[in-house]
């Protein structure tokens, strides 16, 4: 269902300005921030993740940024640089697709459909256990999309994460019982957001209320805004530069709180 509503969003006459994995082996971001290409041990089947690494210097923080249905793009590594750098983490991408990078909504479509989610939970283990071993003393995670869904998941089921910033993506109940989660989280939807089953009104107001019964500590910010309003790439053509600049600060406020 979700994945059917993605695919309808119309993309005709844009062009999606997206890069595949390997563009660059190091790519010099804003300040004196760089990323890079680096591999990390994972328990999914698949075998170790590589990853685009923004290693900061003179922090203890980590922070896992997770991709939309894109895969591991220029959009995603850049947005991962810009928190990092806003909020002097260390930041890692998991490449949950290992190399895939779609650039219209039939690839990104096949690409969501044919990822093993408990899989892709072990990558994100293996990421914050990599960044730990990197001197990280607390590990959070947060994610759009595709991504925001697998946060949620990470924070009930990857004992090393510290603190959880989901944004508009909700899993399926077989994959994670959210219920479960003893972190604290702080989730990010937009209030028109039409994607039902999966980030919707419906869906986010369900969740919390489900959360709130179960004593979880959580956390949710709702915007006048629709799907994907942080990425100025969206195909939903969403993009709320305000609205993604505010939620992008409360996040940074919330895993430097968190992660201290």
């Amino acid at each position: 269902m979700v994945l059917n509503a993605l695919l309808r969003v119309r993309t005709a006459g844009r062009k999606l300005d997206f890069f595949g994995l390997g563009r660059f082996l190091s790519t010099k971001m804003s300040g004196s921030i760089s990323g890079s290409i680096v591999n990390f041990a994972s328990l999914n089947a698949k075998g170790e993740c590589p990853g685009y690494l923004i290693d900061t210097d003179g922090t203890t923080k980590g922070l896992i940024v997770l991709q939309e249905w894109w895969g591991m793009n220029e959009q995603i590594k850049k947005q991962a640089a810009d928190i990092a750098e806003q909020g002097k983490f260390k930041a890692l991408v998991p490449d949950l697709y290992r190399g895939k990078v779609a650039t219209d909504k039939e690839t990104a479509g096949h690409c969501m459909e044919e990822l093993d989610w408990q899989g892709a939970v072990k990558d994100i283990e293996g990421a914050a256990k990599f960044l730990l071993s990197k001197g990280c003393a607390k590990v959070g995670v947060t994610g759009f999309c595709m991504g925001g869904a697998l946060s949620f998941a990470a924070a009930a089921l990857v004992p090393e994460i510290s603190a959880a910033a989901p944004f508009y993506g909700i899993p399926s109940p077989g994959l994670a019982d959210l219920t479960k989660i003893k972190i604290p989280l702080e989730a990010h939807f937009g209030e028109k957001d039409a994607l039902e089953g999966f980030s919707s009104k419906k869906d986010y107001t369900a969740l919390k209320e489900k959360l709130d019964a179960a004593g979880v500590n959580a956390k949710f910010w709702i915007y006048d805004a629709g799907h994907a309003f942080t990425n100025p790439e969206s195909i939903f053509e969403t993009h709320r530069e305000d609205l993604a600049k505010i939620a992008m600060q409360r996040m940074v406020v919330f895993m430097n709180e968190k992660l201290a």
